[in-house]
């Protein structure tokens, strides 16, 4: 009965964990460049020792955490603005963190702060090849598909757009990234991905959501379901318990 007790309520925090995921995912399917989340479980059992020194599991209970993502290619739009920016294949952009440290994202709507600083629709500053990225005040600013960041003069618009700074594109193909709770990937351990000088974006375009709504809903309604079943569990244990209780009071 413990142990069927302590099985069903883990099950129910775990899908508790799955509605919240769930319902992040809904709420940023129009979010630009959003990778839907995915939920990590894992059992975990609980030894008991005998008289005899051996071990005994006496209850499986479940772990669950969102740490990683769907890293699916989401819909390209084209918008024509120049300081958008949509990423290709296995590429992310590099950029700034709250606590200062180098993260990594595919949301590619940038702008550019009153400070100069080039930002994204989240307010990241992003990186270049030696850190955040600044351009010159009043320049017109574009970016190449190499991820070249050009800034042209207004008063000679004859002259060619010079080399101002490169962004920092990165490959995640064989490591380890967690998405964090700001939305951002990180390598685990304070780590930072290398430049990927292969790496390609398409200019005055940007990424869409990889959260398809109808499986999300579809997700939605399975976890429902999953929780007031495992309620019932717990309502079952409960029902025994009351009529092994009764039978004990019998035979006494």
């Amino acid at each position: 009965m413990d142990r069927l007790i302590y099985t069903a309520v883990s099950g129910m925090n775990a899908s508790m964990v799955r509605q919240r995921m769930i319902a992040s995912n809904m709420a940023n399917a129009q979010t630009i460049g959003f990778r839907a989340e995915v939920m990590e479980a894992t059992a975990v059992t609980l030894d008991s020792r005998d008289d005899n020194g051996s071990s005994l599991e006496v209850r499986s209970m479940n772990r669950t955490e969102v740490r990683g993502a769907q890293m699916r290619d989401g819909t390209i739009t084209q918008t024509g603005r120049t300081l958008d920016v949509a990423l290709q294949g296995r590429s992310m952009l590099a950029v700034q963190a709250a606590d200062g440290s180098e993260a990594y994202t595919r949301r590619g709507d940038l702008s550019v702060a009153p400070s100069g600083l080039l930002q994204n629709g989240e307010g990241f500053a992003v990186m270049g090849q030696s850190g955040p990225v600044t351009v010159p005040p009043g320049a017109v600013i574009s970016i190449a598909p190499d991820g070249a960041v050009l800034a042209a003069s207004p008063e000679t618009p004859d002259q060619p757009p010079l080399e101002v700074a490169r962004l920092k594109l990165v490959s995640f193909a064989g490591t380890r990234i967690e998405k964090d709770l700001t939305g951002l990937f990180k390598v685990p351990g304070d780590g930072a991905l290398p430049a990927d000088p292969d790496a390609r974006i398409i200019p005055g375009a940007l990424e869409q959501s990889n959260v398809k709504p109808a499986e999300v809903l579809v997700e939605m309604i399975e976890a429902q379901r999953l929780f007031d079943m495992r309620t019932k569990l717990v309502a079952t244990a409960h029902d025994l318990d009351e009529a092994g209780a009764s039978l004990m009071r019998l035979n006494t």
